[in-house]
């Protein structure tokens, strides 16, 4: 009966014995039995822990030991020798079958346990089957590639490409065991497998209070297994459960190669990436190290902005800008090292390099792609930035520094004669300072001085005059063989020019480039910036006082209609309701120039409807009621549109001032239109206003003089100088020039008598044959223009259909860029087609030697 409840764990009998009387015993008995074996066990209950607790005998222990046996306790350490030596024997299993794909899977399974494990325990000694695996990998890829080529058939492309994986993989794998590898092949007997003692430790701790021998033996084992497995099982674990690996300067750069392994995967975090690599540059102790590390981290900063649209948070702008400027500190003070583009690969083997006396070590890297993407990213920010707030004007304070990052590691470039990088930066430098007042300048170069150290010197750039400076910077630039970088130079060189009052000199330099008839082939930023250039030569021309010049410079662009899109000043509103690609318009707003750079495109507006008002007004006087040759398209548009109005009221803006000036011009109220010019405000944004509105008004007063002329002339026979002197307020001398160049361009059938002091008008009838001639010779000269402006068109047309067919040869399937550079710019294309190809100023500066040259072969 006993048996049935209380079971040994030795004693079968027992059982046996159970289960033949279990069919014997009663309900009742059952019962009975039950009851008294739970009396008897809480008195058993009651009696043994005393007697555990406070008997010193080994039969206790025994007792333990037969109850829960004893089971051994493992590192971690040996759980992953065990997990390595699993994956060895799948990679022998691949072998077998010549399956590469889970040889390639398993090892790297392997070589990720070897990392953790050298990672987690510190001291650990690379076992021998690991070795073994690696050379037995070796041989299997050699008699694996033979078989290769002896075969006829050849392996499945997916297996041939793990097979090809797998090489690249071991190759590099084995470069880090070379010595080992070498060891194990001479001699496998060498190297033996680390010894780690196999601990064990009682499964039941209720014996914990026995003073015997063995249990204190037991105890201080596993305790000593415990402080083991603190010490060798257990890492530091960071954010996301990750362990935090204690950074050495001999593993360094072995953590710095797993991060960029691990860069540009799609399960990296960049953010964590950046931290690890801050870790590492503030743990680097050698120069070396912390080039290297700071080139990953300036690159990786970069990748966090992933959005073409979007820009880089000015914190992290910054972060970057302090990571060149110590950048470019390294390397001035340790002469041994620079980045270059084309530098071979230099294998340190994750080991810090020290360059030997006189030696000078080339590392891979783009440090002007870096200052040019710090740019890049500059105008980014600038052009999402509202430019009427106070952000704004935060960030242009960030433009010093960016400028001294500039002007330093243009001197870096130097140091080391790259060329090609100097020629960059110095376009990026140009690109800075060819817009603003020489004033500005200044102050930039002095601050720029005050960053830097003492030491950090030009060898091309030597001028401290804002004129000079930029004249050196455009001359280095005219010698370099990029057609680009020379182009622009150019442009900027103009613009400069220009912006400071040297009309004549930019005039000439434009001249003598011929850029106006090659521009419309160049890349859109380009011809963005030649309309810059043409818009800024006109209005030069227009403070000098030159009339005609200002009006063709400014012909193209204003008379497009087009002024904010051509200059990238804005995206313009499609007519008609046409639709715009979404790549299109994020491509134009990219290429929108920052606020500060902006042309006014009022005072644009009002410098052209005034010269067109000072040409077409006398134009119109002069041509009689059936004048059809117009100057001004867009002029002439809104002064009929004004003139058809049944009633107008004062002047409210720009134009409708404009539009009353040139009325009252033509009706010969001069004084009228003075005041209505001289009333518009925006005259004041311009240097020297007051300078400006005295020349406009003497302009008024000639032109109405010529006006008054050419509308009256037939009703005189002859007219005295003082008498115009008087009416438009003009000296006796001004009158007799104006007249007499008037009578020699032909202008005006008349003499001038000095004796009398007169003009002398000639009523000269033309006969029907003259009248038919001149018509004739109109029609030839319109038809001529006409055919020219196909064949250019034709031309133009062509050429771009040329390069695309071209470049669908090569495999470049793209046809936005072409589109965009035939569309964007397409003011100088239409003025192309007017003019045949030649330069603005033949009109202006040919009327006269055309006249002369007629009145000479009429005599």
């Amino acid at each position: 009966m006993a048996s049935r409840f209380f079971r040994s764990a030795s004693d079968s009998e027992s059982e046996s014995e159970s289960s033949d009387n279990e069919s014997f015993i009663s309900d009742e008995e059952l019962s009975s039995d039950e009851e008294e074996m739970e009396s008897d066990d809480d008195l058993k209950k009651d009696d043994q822990p005393k007697k555990n607790r406070f008997l010193k005998g080994g039969s206790d222990s025994e007792d333990s030991d037969e109850e829960g046996g004893r089971r051994q306790i493992k590192s971690q350490k040996d759980k992953r020798y065990e997990e390595m030596e699993a994956c060895v024997k799948s990679i022998e299993n691949g072998e077998r079958i010549n399956d590469w794909t889970l040889i390639s899977n398993e090892f790297e399974k392997l070589n990720k346990l070897m990392t953790k494990a050298q990672a987690g325990i510190n001291g650990i000694v690379t076992p021998k089957f690991y070795i073994k695996c690696l050379v037995e990998l070796e041989d299997f890829l050699q008699e694996a590639a033979q078989k290769e080529k002896a075969a006829k058939k050849k392996m499945n492309a997916n297996n041939a490409k793990a097979m090809n994986a797998m090489k690249q993989k071991l190759k590099k794998n084995n470069k880090t065991h070379e010595d080992k590898i070498a060891q194990y092949r001479q001699d496998p007997d060498s190297i033996e497998d680390p010894v780690v003692p196999v601990v064990t430790k009682a499964a039941k701790k209720k014996n914990a209070f026995l003073a015997d021998s063995d249990s204190e033996d037991d105890s201080a084992a596993a305790s000593s297994s415990a402080a083991q497995e603190v010490d060798d099982g257990f890492t530091t674990v960071g954010k996301g459960g990750k362990a935090v690996v204690e950074i050495t300067p001999e593993n360094l750069l072995q953590k710095l190669r797993e991060v960029l392994e691990a860069r540009g995967k799609k399960s990296t975090d960049r953010n964590e990436q950046i931290t690890i690599l801050q870790r590492l540059l503030k743990d680097a102790s050698s120069p070396y190290q912390k080039i290297k590390v700071l080139l990953t981290l300036i690159s990786s900063r970069f990748d966090a902005n992933v959005s073409m649209s979007g820009y880089m948070q000015v914190e992290l702008w910054r972060s970057v800008e302090k990571e060149i400027n110590q950048l470019l500190e390294i390397f001035e003070t340790n002469k041994q090292f620079y980045v270059h583009e084309n530098a071979d690969d230099f294998d340190d083997e994750d080991k810090d390099v020290v360059p030997e006396a006189g030696q000078t070590i080339a590392i891979r890297g783009s440090l002007i792609s870096y200052v040019e993407r710090l740019d890049d990213e500059f105008t980014k920010s600038l052009q999402s930035i509202d430019p009427h707030t106070t952000d704004y004007i935060d960030r242009m304070r960030d433009e010093a520094t960016l400028y001294a990052i500039l002007v330093r590691s243009q001197a870096y470039f130097e140091s080391y004669k790259l060329n090609g990088s100097v020629g960059r930066v110095i376009m990026r430098r140009l690109e800075h300072v060819y817009f603003k007042p020489e004033q500005v300048i200044s102050q930039l170069e002095l601050s720029t001085k005050n960053m830097l150290p003492s030491n950090i010197n030009s060898s091309i750039i030597t001028a401290e005059d804002p004129a000079e400076l930029v004249h050196q910077l455009c001359t280095f630039l005219y010698q370099q063989d990029v057609s680009v970088l020379r182009t622009r130079a150019m442009l900027c060189h103009i613009y400069h020019h220009a912006l400071h009052q040297r009309f004549h000199v930019a005039r000439d330099m434009l001249l003598m480039s011929h850029l106006q008839e090659t521009i419309h082939q160049a890349d859109v930023p380009t011809q963005i910036l030649y309309n810059r250039v043409m818009v800024q030569l006109g209005l030069c021309a227009f403070r000098d006082g030159l009339i005609k010049e200002s009006h063709s410079c400014l012909q193209e662009i204003q008379g497009s209609g087009r002024p904010k899109e051509l200059l990238a000043q804005g995206v313009q509103m499609q007519r008609y309701g046409q639709p715009v690609a979404a790549e299109q318009e994020q491509l134009e707003r990219q290429r929108q120039l920052p606020f500060h750079m902006h042309i006014n495109l009022e005072l644009l507006e009002c410098v052209y409807h005034t010269c067109s008002m000072l040409l077409e007004i006398p134009a119109q006087a002069q041509a009689g009621p059936n004048n059809k040759k117009v100057i001004s398209k867009t002029f002439r548009r809104l002064l009929d549109y004004n003139e058809r109005q049944a009633f107008l009221g004062p002047p409210e803006n720009i134009r409708d001032h404009i539009m009353g000036a040139a009325k009252a011009l033509a009706s010969g109220e001069w004084e009228k239109s003075r005041d209505l010019i001289m009333a518009i405000k925006i005259w004041d944004l311009m240097p020297n206003t007051q300078d400006i509105k005295d020349m406009l008004a003497r302009k008024i007063q000639e032109e109405g003089l010529r006006t008054y002329l050419f509308t009256y002339a037939s009703y005189y026979s002859t007219i005295g100088l003082a008498q115009l002197s008087q009416m438009f307020d003009l000296s006796v001398v001004n009158v007799s020039s104006i007249v007499a160049k008037m009578i020699w361009q032909e202008e005006l059938s008349a003499s001038l008598d000095q004796v009398t002091q007169c003009v002398v008008l000639h009523q000269v009838e033309q006969s029907r044959v003259q009248q038919l001639a001149l018509q004739f010779a109109d029609k030839a000269v319109n038809l001529v223009e006409q055919n020219e402006r196909l064949l250019e068109q034709k031309n133009t047309e062509q050429r771009p259909e040329q390069q695309q067919q071209q470049k669908d040869r090569r495999g470049n399937k793209g046809q936005q860029g072409n589109q965009q550079n035939r569309n964007a710019v397409s003011g100088q294309r239409t003025f192309q087609q007017r003019t045949g190809g030649r330069n603005n100023f033949n009109n202006v500066f040919g009327n006269a030697v055309r006249g002369g040259r007629t009145q000479s072969a009429r005599r």
